[in-house]
């Protein structure tokens, strides 16, 4: 699926859809934002400036403010992005895709930059170019949170709800190009330190 294909169907999805917690409870869906943020927490620096890339309605990114963290939700449905104001409405918001973080940001870069069950979602070349845009977003030495899967044989997903996996090798390759140095964080996620590609 392309990635315009994923968006609108992401976009178009019944809140149900979005996350399987949302079929056991409203406050199980919002606890366990609260559970990844506290996680993220653990990698962030104390009141750094965040972006949530791919932030729904507010799930993490909410938390994670809560928290004290200066927090961009970014998201590239607007649907999505209302849902998340009406909860939390000093939270700011960006109605962007991957393409649109840097007119947002101009110059500035971001201290650390996550994004959960976005990638998992988009073909191999799809997700190489958000990473790309996620790295530029996100300043030397800062950190990057990515739900970006490994697997013995790796897959691209065939749907918007399906999940890409990737090769150690395709993501070492990647990683090396775009800047990306492996951290080892205890995360359920891949974490990473921005650096110059190539080093």
């Amino acid at each position: 699926m392309t990635a315009e294909a994923v968006i609108q169907a992401w976009d178009q999805a019944d809140p149900d859809a979005i996350h399987p917690l949302r079929r056991v409870s409203e406050d199980a869906y919002w606890e366990s934002g609260k559970a990844q943020a506290d996680m993220l927490a653990t990698v962030i620096p104390d009141g750094a400036k965040v972006m949530d890339f791919g932030c729904g309605d507010g799930r993490v990114a909410i938390p994670l403010a809560e928290l004290g963290y200066e927090v961009t939700a970014v998201d590239s449905s607007q649907r999505m992005l209302d849902r998340l104001t009406e909860r939390a409405p000093d939270v700011t918001t960006v109605h962007a895709a991957a393409d649109g973080i840097a007119a947002h940001l101009g110059r500035r870069r971001m201290d650390a930059v996550y994004c959960l069950a976005v990638l998992i979602h988009h073909s191999w070349a799809d997700c190489l170019h958000i990473i790309e845009k996620l790295r530029a977003a996100t300043k030397l030495g800062g950190i990057l949170v990515l739900d970006w899967p490994i697997a013995d044989q790796p897959a691209e997903a065939d749907s918007w709800i399906g999940v890409t996996t990737w090769s150690r090798e395709q993501q070492a390759d990647a990683c090396a190009r775009i800047g990306l140095e492996p951290v080892d964080s205890g995360l359920p996620w891949s974490t990473y330190r921005a650096v110059k590609a190539g080093s």
